[in-house]
């Protein structure tokens, strides 16, 4: 009875399979759609795909376009194809406003996206759109029941974005000794952390670290252009000290203070 049984479910299984690739294959558009919703239903979703790729020609402008651009997105989400299916979920709230799933689509866009947005430290594209994605949504749905979960997202998003900055001035600075570029760089990079994550968790080590690169490259600069560049060490030191008065950092940055004060009154005597 149980060979049996085994034998049932395996002819059913070959017959669904051959009844797939013939509609696949040689179907009517109608019969392919009717085959690319039923896979769909049945969480087949790699083989909707491949059917609604055929279809989506035959149906653009038609009213069944609506439900099949929803399923794409859907079926790319449950494929794991994560930037895909950010795309194609934007794509649908943009070509149905009035959509009765417009609200989900916007929030499936987003969180496409998050899922797609790799470690701190690469390519931070997919970030960078969810964190647009979800501005959006929470923008447009201040109501949504989706809004707690979308700013736990956008904050996690954000904080991950202001970690990747941050690593980014602190290699400019730590590879300076290589090439002496990379101190006004890491420079910028800090001053542009601090400008756009204001309030951020890495402020202290970030005017820390900004410091030293304005130390270090006033330092190591030309007579020509060392007062200039102490100056602005120093208004570093400064912002520092007015911002962390009891900074652990501070006994290291009045050290780098002094250095500079000697230096500065040695090019007034010199």
């Amino acid at each position: 009875m149980k060979n049996l049984a085994y034998i049932v479910v395996m002819l059913l299984v070959l017959t669904s399979c051959g009844e797939y690739q013939k509609v696949l294959n040689k179907g009517t558009v109608e019969d392919q759609y009717k085959m690319a919703v039923k896979m769909y239903e049945a969480q087949k979703y790699g083989k909707a795909l491949r059917l609604f790729e055929k279809i989506v020609p035959s149906y653009r402008g038609k009213p069944q376009m609506e439900r099949i651009q929803f399923m794409i997105a859907q079926s790319n989400f449950n494929e794991k194809n994560y930037s895909l299916a950010g795309y194609y979920f934007n794509r649908f709230t943009g070509n149905y406003p009035k959509s009765s799933k417009k609200e989900e689509a916007a929030f499936l866009s987003a969180l496409s996206y998050y899922k797609a947005a790799p470690s701190f430290s690469l390519d931070p594209t997919d970030t960078n759109k969810a964190l647009e994605s979800f501005q959006k949504f929470i923008d447009a749905y201040p109501d949504s029941d989706k809004q707690e979960e979308a700013n736990k997202y956008y904050t996690e998003l954000r904080s991950k974005l202001e970690k990747k900055y941050f690593e980014i001035a602190k290699t400019y600075y730590k590879t300076a000794d290589y090439d002496s570029r990379n101190y006004k760089a890491a420079i910028v990079a800090f001053d542009n952390l601090l400008e756009d994550y204001l309030g951020t968790k890495y402020k202290e080590e970030a005017l820390y670290y900004r410091l030293k690169a304005a130390h270090d490259f006033a330092m190591k600069s030309t007579q020509r252009r060392k007062a200039e560049r102490i100056k602005e060490a120093v208004k570093a030191y400064d912002k520092l000290k007015r911002n962390f008065p009891e900074s652990k950092f501070m006994e290291e940055s009045n050290e780098m203070l002094a250095t500079l004060n000697k230096e500065q009154e040695q090019l007034v005597k010199g």
